[in-house]
């Protein structure tokens, strides 16, 4: 996993966002540290889990496609031909 251009870009915005916290009180400048780390950590963990090379990413969305259309018939199939749903109660 390359995570240099993150690395990056987070080490250059960095000075930008330290110089605009002079003078801020602690707990906003904690806060605000505190949410750049867990961007930080929630983009590493979704960059581990999800693949990246590209074989795999294509296998990846077409298996979440195909889920999402069986979902969808599975709902279509639900819905009686007067149009209420099958599995609403009948004194509905």
């Amino acid at each position: 996993m390359n995570t240099a251009p993150l690395v990056s870009s987070v080490a250059a915005g960095l000075g930008g966002v330290t110089s605009a916290m002079v003078g801020a009180p602690w707990w906003l400048t904690a806060g605000l540290f505190g949410c750049l780390a867990l961007g930080l950590i929630t983009v590493a963990v979704l960059q581990t889990l999800l693949p990246q090379e590209s074989a795999h990413r294509l296998a990846w969305w077409r298996d979440c496609r195909r889920h999402q259309q069986l979902r969808r018939q599975s709902r279509i199939r639900q819905v009686r031909p007067d149009g209420h749903n099958a599995t609403q109660g009948h004194n509905e």
